[in-house]
């Protein structure tokens, strides 16, 4: 029998593929273990930097490495960016999750999290890591977000994609059947969140 830890190490696994299958956004770019206990993630998201003459610029490709330590989930994930972030909630070492790490978030819910982060759809100013990043989202928030994309893969699409069938078929005969006037269920990662 398997331990608590490779369960949910397998889960998240298993959830990450699926969710970011064929998402152009977010992709797992490399793992490491088996189950995996490092993940690099790919994010093609517009995000800032500095440059080496001092200019704050953005940057279409991130990538992002987790590593889940003995202690996950009950300890957050140690994450930290490839290349240096101009965020207030990133350094050049970590990114802050522990405001919002819980042993019930998905891994996959955390790396859409900070897929809004790299994309200044969500940050908090009053606890910086980078404190010029929070000062100068404080002074430019018709700047932000620098990228408005709906960061998460849509909750409406199939988890996997099943191959179109050979001979013609009738169109979504299994799908149910939803009124044009019952809303579809909102996406929380719809929402914007900005703690000042």
């Amino acid at each position: 029998m398997l331990s608590p830890r490779i369960r949910r190490l397998k889960l998240d696994y298993d959830t990450l593929i699926q969710r970011f299958a064929n998402w152009p956004l977010i992709q797992v770019s490399g793992t490491a273990g088996m189950p995996p206990e490092v993940y690099r993630i790919t994010f093609q998201i517009k995000g800032l930097y500095v440059s080496p003459t001092g200019e704050i610029q953005e940057r279409d490709t991130h990538q992002l490495e987790i590593n889940l330590s003995l202690g996950y989930p009950r300890r957050a994930p140690q994450c930290r960016m490839m290349a240096p972030v101009f965020h207030p909630n990133f350094d050049e070492g970590s990114v802050c999750i522990g405001d919002f790490w819980a042993a019930s978030e998905g891994l996959d819910d955390l790396i859409v999290r900070i897929g809004r982060m790299i994309a200044y759809q969500e940050y908090n100013t009053k606890s910086p890591l980078n404190g010029l990043a929070a000062k100068w989202a404080a002074q430019h928030p018709e700047l932000l977000p620098i990228d408005s994309r709906n960061i998460a893969p849509p909750t409406d699409r199939p988890i996997q994609e099943i191959p179109a069938p050979s001979s013609p078929a009738p169109e979504d005969a299994a799908a149910p059947i939803q009124s044009a006037d019952e809303p579809k269920p909102q996406d929380p990662w719809n929402q914007r969140i900005v703690v000042e």
